[in-house]
């Protein structure tokens, strides 16, 4: 069905740089006042402060561990071209919808859907929501980092070895390794599982709170505050994984990880697993749904280029993950090289002592020279033991390369117990640590600013007095943020970070983007959203934009939700705990209150989308019954219909043609 347009009606235009687009709103809702809107918006100063800014909200945490232990995982270069193929028909044109969404109407993700449909506001408000999930358990990783950073100035590094009780080393961290007791006992002290609670962990507790007031100092004075922060933030960490991609080549086992990282396993493709793994990296990656995208487009010029930036910052946050890549890969590459070698050396003593005793005939024994571990290439121990080792009687193992690089390198795991041995063990291990820590800081740091930008622009774009107030405003958020967040700080807390980062933003995220991308292309019209953009560029994006939006984005994205939700039902949702008793991670099942918390926090995130339905309704019909007004309803809009100029409002085409629609 469509909607037709009386041609000499007057259109409502897109907002410029001279009239403030609260007042075009009051024109589309006319029972929301006029003054409930601000009176004026900040922009940028320059346009490298406005790309810096997106660069250092979409290049976070994720570039570091995520994706590299995503790309050893599932097949090194096969995932790696996955990935583009994904980021090119999925990533780019819904990053390239939010950029020109927000610079159109130059406000946040609340005014932005509110002002296409006030039915939509909803959108803006899950976003919000959302956002504050993500900045609640965020901030703690930088804590966490903080931690690292303040006891990365000790020489030897306090991870370096295990503690001694007496004379007898601790049974925990022996049966582990040093990196991970100085984890999971001294910056954690984490319980056995999530239903033990535990007591704060006071050094936790002091990193939030500075990792809380670093974001605030950054905050309180908005984008102006915040961007000269970023000249720091989004700079310094490739500066950082510049020097260690020198330094990591130089290790010896740097070419050993770096070929595992780029082995392509194309076989990989047939796993839908990888598919939906690789999707939803390219959506954490560019920070769809997080409304921040749209906050800082929105304090663009009109005509700045955003279909260039879309292009731009998406292929810096994909080089910055290969570069990230290449790093890791390279000193996990030495560190594995160093474990194997290692493991390579007790089997060859412990099979010299074997042969001496004459517990091995020797025609088992290996043709190289045994009584040299270090001559020894682990390939051809490897090889040996595959061939004979096996049917040697005693405690042998297998020293594979491939395994030691697996190791701890899931998650924070690969940054706080692979990454941190891998550093003890180069020359300097101090220096090289705090610049590690140091970089993981300030990518947090610009990560977050974003993230707060996405809950600060809309709320204070909507709400005058919160606009009037944003400095007050930004410290109740951040206080709220630490007190909230310290329950990432009990012993336990790792548990619900993990909970948080799996599933209660993966889920209201994608719907989140979901209702977007059906909104513009969909109920507000493809074809007229492109002519809003053809207004504001002065040149029209290809027609294959539309083809996008329409179907290939959204049908990827409800197959990656049918996908992660299928999933949960079938598998029930495990966590990567610490057995104190064996020392060693396991998984365990979520109890059913962790269940039930997961989907509270995923309806709640959802909520505001009905909620704003349904009010906007019972006001449609409340002015009805007053005044005789036309109701405002949703229709699937005509993409042939040449009467439609840019950001006209739905509604506001069906009132005047006095017609009372519904949806389809």
């Amino acid at each position: 069905m469509t909607i037709t347009c009386q041609c000499e009606m007057e259109k409502q235009p897109l907002p410029t740089d001279d009239v403030p687009p609260a007042a075009s709103e009051a024109e589309v809702e006319v029972s929301q006042p006029a003054s409930s809107e601000p009176a004026a918006r900040a922009g940028w100063d320059s346009k490298i402060e406005y790309f810096l800014a997106q660069v250092g909200f979409s290049v976070g945490l994720g570039n570091v561990w995520r994706f590299p232990y995503l790309c050893h995982q599932n097949g090194g270069g096969a995932f790696l071209l996955l990935y583009v193929l994904l980021m090119l028909v999925m990533g780019i044109p819904l990053f390239f919808l939010e950029l020109a969404a927000g610079q159109a109407i130059r406000q946040g993700s609340i005014g932005v859907w509110k002002f296409i449909s006030p039915r939509l506001a909803g959108i803006g408000y899950s976003s919000c929501v959302v956002c504050f999930f993500v900045a609640l358990y965020y901030n703690v990783i930088l804590a966490w980092s903080l931690f690292y950073l303040g006891n990365s100035f000790q020489s030897p590094l306090p991870w370096e070895q295990c503690p001694q009780q007496g004379n007898v080393t601790v049974k925990e961290c022996e049966t582990s390794s040093p990196t991970s007791y100085f984890w999971y006992r001294r910056a954690l002290d984490i319980t056995d599982s999530i239903d033990e609670t535990g007591s704060f962990n006071p050094y936790i507790v002091g990193c939030l709170l500075a990792a809380w007031t670093l974001v605030c100092l950054g905050m309180f004075k908005g984008i102006k505050s915040s961007v000269k922060v970023m000249y720091f933030s989004s700079i310094f960490p490739y500066v950082v994984l510049i020097c260690f991609l020198v330094r990591g080549l130089m290790l010896d086992g740097a070419s050993d990880g770096i070929a595992y990282m780029f082995y392509p396993k194309l076989g990989i493709w047939a796993d839908i697993q990888v598919w939906r793994q690789a999707a939803t990296q390219v959506f954490f990656a560019l920070g769809l749904g997080f409304g921040s995208i749209i906050a800082y487009s929105s304090y663009n010029p009109k005509n700045n280029n955003c279909h260039r930036d879309a292009f731009t910052v998406s292929g810096i946050n994909f080089l910055t993950s290969v570069l990230a890549s290449l790093v890791v890969f390279a000193v996990l590459g030495f560190r594995a090289k160093n474990k194997t070698l290692a493991c390579v050396a007790s089997n060859l003593k412990a099979l010299s002592e074997l042969f001496l005793s004459g517990a091995v005939d020797a025609h088992l024994m290996p043709s190289f020279n045994y009584s040299n571990p270090g001559s020894v290439a682990p390939e051809l121990y490897s090889a040996w033991f595959k061939q004979k080792g096996l049917n040697v009687s005693g405690n042998l193992t297998d020293c594979d390369l491939e395994k030691a690089m697996q190791q701890g390198a899931e998650g924070t795991g690969l940054a706080f117990i692979a990454f941190t041995e891998a550093m003890s063990l180069l020359p300097g291990s101090p220096f090289w640590s705090a610049l590690f820590f140091l970089m993981l800081l300030n990518l947090g740091l610009s990560t977050m600013f974003g993230t707060m930008e996405g809950i600060l622009a809309p709320l204070t774009d909507r709400f005058k007095i919160l606009a009037n107030n944003k400095t007050k405003f930004t410290i109740f958020s951040c206080v709220l943020g630490f007190l909230i967040g310290l329950l990432f700080t009990q012993r336990c807390g790792n548990y619900f970070v993990a909970m948080f980062d799996d599933y209660s933003a993966t889920l209201p995220l994608i719907i989140v983007v979901v209702f977007e991308t059906f909104s513009v292309a969909w109920l507000y019209g493809a074809d007229r959203f492109l002519d809003d953009i053809e207004v504001m560029l002065g040149w029209r994006p290809h027609v294959i934009y539309k083809y996008m939006w329409k179907y290939v984005c959204l049908l990827a994205m409800l197959g990656l939700l049918g996908a992660t939700t299928v999933r949960m039902f079938i598998k029930r949702p495990t966590y990567l705990a610490w057995n104190q008793e064996t020392a060693s991670e396991q998984y365990r099942d979520y109890p059913d209150w962790a269940l039930a918390v997961l989907a509270s926090l995923i309806i709640f995130a959802m909520m505001p989308v009905p909620v704003a339905l349904i009010h906007a309704v019972l006001q449609d019909r409340t002015r009805r019954a007053a005044g005789g007004a036309a109701t405002a309803h949703y229709r699937v809009v005509s993409t042939h219909d040449s009467c439609e100029t840019p950001m006209t409002d739905m509604s506001e085409l069906t009132q005047s043609n006095g017609t009372d629609s519904s949806f389809p």
